[in-house]
C-alpha cells in the first residue's frame, strides 16, 4: 500500500471508491477432492486494501452488531497499515476466539450486515480479515500467553470442551484458578473438532487452541460423560469449588416416520465425524468407515445439512441431494454455506418431505418415499408452514440418507444433578446476567441454555459466566456465599 492510501490521507469518499478485493477460495471442482479449507489465505496486500475500505464510522455499527462488541474499526485501521499483530491483539481484547469467529460467524447477519459500506457496495469482508490477522499472529508468534497469575487455590470443573467450555477454561486459568475440562469425546474440542468439517475450519486451529490452554495449565479429561461415569455431586466431593456446564445440545431430532432406523440412515453428527475424522480420534463404535454409495440424500436445510451435503461429495458420491420441506427463501443458516453447496454440485429438492424409508429386504435403506409440500400460514417459527399436497408422493432411490433436522439438549446432566432446573426441552435454567443455575455453585452457558445457536453467542455466555464464577469463588473464600 502506498503512502497515498494511508489512513491519515484517506477520507470516507476515497474509501468508498476503493473496489472490494477478490478474496481467494478453492475452485469447486478441485475442492471436493480434498478436505482443506475452502477459503484460501489472504495475501497481505489484499488484506490491507480490503481493510482500507472501512469508513472508520464514528458510531461503529459493525461493533454494535457484533455480540462480542469487537472494536472492528480500530482493528482494521491497524491492519490497513500492516500492523497485523496489533490488529489481532485488538480483536483479542474482546474475543478469546477470533480465529474461530472469523470463520464461523454468520457475518452477513452481524458485523458485515451492519457495515455502512454495504449500503452502497459490498460490505467490508470483516470475517475474512479477522481470521487473517488471528492466523498471522498464531502462525508466526503463537497465541500470546499472559503473565503467570497468582494461584487462587480454587479448582473449577468444566463440562464440555466446545466453544463455551474452552472460553470459560481460558478465562479462569488466566485469573489463577485451576481448571479441569471433562469431554465425552476421545479428544478435546467438542463441536469445534467433532461437529464442524475441516473444509470450514482446519483441525490444526483446534489443536493449537488446546495446546495453548494446556500451557495455561488447563487439564483435559476425555472419554468422560459428566452425569454418567462422573456426576456433578462427584465433582464437588472431589474438591471443585464450582462447575460450569457447557455440554451443548447434542441430541438429534428424529423424524418419527417408518424405516428411520434402517441401516444406511445416519444422524448428522455420526455421519460427519465418521467421514471427517480418522478412526483413532473416534469412539470404538464409530471406527468402521462409511461407504456412501452413489446417491446420498440429506434431509434438512440448515448449516449442518450443508456440512453433510458437502461431506458426501468429498466422500465420492456423484449424486447428492438436499431434501427440504420449505422453499429456498425459508432456509436457515449462513448464505455462504448454501452458495458453496450449489457451487460444489449439490442438487436441491425444495418443498419436499420424506414420509417413509423403504428397505431392501436385508435391513438397509434402498429408497425414500417423499411428498410434495406447499406453503401455508406462518407457524411458531414465523415461517410459512409446509402443508402436504395430497396424492403427490414419489419415490427416490438412495444408497445413504443423512438426517440433519436439528438438535435438542441432552437431559442427562439435569436428571443426575439434584436441584438443577431445566425447561421442558431440557435447556438449563440460568440467571441471564451471570449464568448461575438453580444449583449453588453450578453455572451454564451456550447451546445447553440457548438451544442450537451461534459459536459467538456461546462465547458471550462463557465470558459472562467465567466472570461470575470468579466472583463467586472469591466471595466464597471470604465466607460471603
Amino acid at each position: 500500500m502506498t503512502d497515498s492510501l494511508s489512513p491519515s490521507t484517506l477520507g470516507p469518499k476515497d474509501r468508498l471508491k476503493l473496489p472490494p478485493q477478490t478474496l481467494p477460495k478453492q475452485d469447486p471442482r478441485g475442492r471436493i477432492q480434498n478436505w482443506d479449507e475452502v477459503d484460501l489465505p489472504l495475501d497481505e496486500e489484499v488484506a490491507r486494501l480490503e481493510a482500507a475500505r472501512c469508513l472508520q464510522c464514528p458510531g461503529a455499527p459493525c461493533t454494535k452488531a457484533c455480540p462480542l462488541h469487537n472494536d472492528i474499526p480500530s482493528a482494521l485501521a491497524l491492519l490497513e497499515v500492516g500492523e497485523f499483530t496489533g490488529a489481532a491483539d485488538k480483536f483479542h481484547e474482546t474475543s478469546p476466539m477470533p480465529e474461530f469467529c472469523g470463520r464461523l460467524c454468520p457475518q452477513e447477519l452481524l458485523c458485515e450486515g451492519s457495515c455502512a459500506v454495504g449500503k452502497k457496495s459490498v460490505p467490508v469482508a470483516i470475517g475474512r480479515l479477522e481470521a487473517f490477522v488471528a492466523d498471522y499472529q498464531r502462525q508466526r508468534e503463537g497465541l500470546p500467553l499472559p503473565p503467570t497469575p497468582t494461584p487462587t487455590g480454587w479448582r473449577v470443573a468444566v463440562v464440555g470442551s466446545g466453544p463455551a467450555g474452552l472460553v470459560v477454561a481460558e478465562q479462569l486459568a488466566r485469573w489463577g484458578h485451576s481448571v479441569v475440562v471433562y469431554e465425552a469425546w476421545p479428544l478435546p474440542g467438542g463441536l469445534l473438532r467433532y461437529g464442524i468439517p475441516s473444509f470450514k475450519i482446519s483441525k490444526t486451529i483446534v489443536v493449537d487452541k488446546i495446546a495453548f490452554l494446556e500451557k495455561l495449565g488447563v487439564r483435559f479429561i476425555c472419554n468422560t460423560t459428566v452425569g454418567d461415569r462422573v456426576t456433578v455431586d462427584d465433582l464437588f466431593a472431589a474438591g471443585f469449588g464450582a462447575v460450569f456446564s457447557g455440554h451443548g445440545a447434542g441430541q438429534p431430532v428424529k423424524m418419527g416416520i417408518p424405516g428411520e432406523d434402517l441401516k444406511g440412515i445416519y444422524q448428522a453428527t455420526e455421519f460427519l465425524v465418521r467421514c471427517n475424522l480418522p478412526p483413532e480420534e473416534l469412539p470404538a463404535s464409530m471406527h468402521e468407515p462409511i461407504d456412501v454409495g452413489k446417491r446420498v440424500v440429506v434431509v434438512g436445510g440448515g448449516d449442518t445439512a450443508m456440512d453433510c451435503l458437502r461431506t458426501a461429495l468429498r466422500m465420492g458420491a456423484p449424486e447428492v441431494y438436499c431434501v427440504y420441506r420449505r422453499s429456498e427463501a425459508e432456509m436457515p443458516g449462513i448464505r455462504k454455506e448454501k452458495a458453496n453447496s450449489y457451487e460444489e454440485g449439490v442438487q436441491f429438492t425444495y418443498l419436499t418431505a420424506p414420509v417413509a424409508f423403504v428397505h431392501d429386504g436385508k435391513g438397509r435403506v434402498k429408497s425414500v418415499i417423499c411428498q410434495r409440500m406447499e406453503l401455508g400460514e406462518p407457524d411458531d417459527s414465523g415461517r410459512p408452514r409446509p402443508v402436504p399436497i395430497a396424492g403427490s408422493e414419489f419415490e427416490m432411490e438412495v444408497d445413504t440418507v443423512v438426517l440433519a433436522l436439528g438438535y435438542r439438549a441432552d437431559k442427562l446432566l439435569e436428571t443426575t444433578t439434584p436441584g438443577l432446573e431445566a425447561d421442558k426441552w431440557g435447556l438449563l435454567t440460568i440467571d441471564a446476567e451471570s449464568g448461575r443455575t438453580s444449583r449453588s455453585g453450578v453455572f451454564a452457558g451456550g447451546d445447553n441454555v440457548r438451544g442450537p445457536d451461534l459459536v459467538v453467542d456461546a462465547v458471550v455466555d462463557a465470558k459472562r459466566a467465567a466472570a461470575a464464577i470468579d466472583e463467586y469463588l472469591r466471595r466464597k473464600g471470604l465466607g460471603e456465599t
